[in-house]
C-alpha cells in the first residue's frame, strides 16, 4: 500500500528508536497505521552526521542536523520530520514548525568512568573527559579546571568504545538516549541538575510539519503533550533570548508543575573554558504557554544582565 505517513530523520540507532517511539504512539491511536506500509520512515543524511572530528561549534552550530531533512519536508517528499529538541534552532524555516512534542524522557546527564570515580568531582587530578559539549566541557571545568578535555563526536556506541580504548578516562551521555536505546542498564551515575545541568529541552522529542499540513496536524494532535510543551518552551524562549547556538554553553531546565502549578526553572551560562558561570532559580507558577514564554525571557535577560559586554561565546 501507499504510505499514509511518511516520517523523516536522521539515521542513527538514536534517531530511528526515537521515530519509533512516534511510531508506536501514533498505531495506539490510529489503527489504520497499523496495517503494513502505512508508515515509512525516511532516513536522511545531515550535515551533522558527517562531522565526527571536530566541535559543532566550529562548523556552524544548531542547525546542522536538520536542514537537509528541512529541506526535504518543504519539497514534501517527508510529511513529517522527528527531531531532538535539544538540536533544534530557536528560528524554524519559513513554512515550517512544531506542533507535536512527545512526553519528556530523563533530562538528566550520565556519567561513565574507566576508573572508580562516580562524578567529575571525583576523578584523579589530570583526568581527561571526552565530551564534544561546550555546556559538559564549561560546567566541568568550572568544579574541576584541572581536568584535561578531547572531543568526543559519534553517536553512543562510538563514544562508548572511545572510553573502552583509553581515549578518555570519563564521558558523559543523555539518560534520555540510553533509555531510548534500551542501554539503561549501562548507567551507574547519574548526575543530578544541581551538578549538571541539563541541555535545553534536552531528553524531548519534537515532531516538525509544514505549517499548512493540517491532515498531519491534525493526526500529530493526538499523541502532543502539553506538559512537556510547557517545559520546552520556557526553556526555548531562555535559548532564543541568549542568542542561543552551539557557540555558547547554555543550561536549562523546568520542572513538571506540580498540581498548584508551582515549578523551579534553572538557567546557566558560562565561558567555554568554565572561568566564570552566571546561574537564576525561580519559583513560580506557570500554567500557560504564555507563562512559560515570559519565563523564559525573564530568565534570559536576567542572565544576560550578568554577562560581560564581550559575552561568552568562542570568537
Amino acid at each position: 500500500m501507499k504510505a499514509i505517513l511518511k516520517i523523516g530523520t536522521r539515521g542513527s540507532p538514536l534517531a530511528v528508536a526515537q521515530t519509533e517511539i512516534l511510531v508506536k504512539f501514533l498505531h495506539e491511536k490510529h489503527p489504520e497505521l497499523q496495517e503494513a506500509g502505512a508508515i515509512e520512515i525516511v532516513k536522511i543524511v545531515t550535515t551533522g552526521d558527517k562531522i565526527q572530528d571536530r566541535d559543532l561549534s566550529d562548523a556552524g552550530g544548531k542547525g546542522l542536523f536538520t536542514k537537509e531533512i528541512e529541506e526535504s519536508l518543504l519539497a514534501g517528499t517527508i510529511d513529517c520530520a522527528v527531531h531532538s529538541m535539544k538540536d533544534m534552532p530557536t528560528q524554524l524555516p519559513k513554512g515550517l514548525t512544531i506542533p507535536c512534542l512527545l512526553p519528556r524522557d530523563d533530562p538528566r546527564d550520565a556519567f561513565f568512568s574507566l576508573n572508580s570515580a562516580t562524578t567529575p568531582d571525583t576523578m584523579p587530578p589530570g583526568s581527561i573527559v571526552g565530551t564534544s559539549s561546550l555546556r559538559r566541557r564549561a560546567i566541568i571545568l568550572a568544579r574541576r579546571p584541572d581536568l584535561k578535555m578531547v572531543v568526543f563526536r559519534g553517536n553512543i556506541g562510538t563514544r562508548m568504545k572511545k572510553l573502552k580504548d583509553g581515549v578518555a578516562d570519563a564521558t558523559l551521555l543523555a539518560v534520555a538516549g540510553l533509555n531510548r536505546l534500551g542501554m539503561e542498564h549501562l548507567i551507574k551515575t547519574i548526575l543530578e541538575p544541581e551538578v549538571m545541568l541539563p541541555a535545553v529541552a534536552q531528553g524531548a522529542i519534537g515532531v516538525e510539519v509544514r505549517t499548512n499540513d493540517e491532515r498531519i496536524r491534525t493526526l500529530l494532535s493526538t499523541v502532543h503533550c502539553p506538559t512537556t510543551e510547557l517545559r520546552v518552551t520556557a526553556e526555548r524562549a531562555f535559548l532564543e533570548v541568549m542568542d542561543g547556538s552551539c557557540k555558547t554553553p547554555l543550561a536549562a531546565l523546568m520542572s513538571v508543575p506540580d498540581s498548584q502549578n508551582r515549578t523551579k526553572f534553572d538557567v546557566l551560562a558560562a565561558r567555554p573554558d568554565g572561568s566564570d558561570v552566571k546561574k537564576a532559580s525561580y519559583q513560580t507558577h506557570v500554567s500557560t504557554l504564555q507563562e512559560a514564554r515570559q519565563l523564559g525571557r525573564q530568565a534570559g535577560m536576567e542572565l544576560q544582565a550578568k554577562i560581560p559586554s564581550g559575552g561568552f561565546s568562542i570568537s
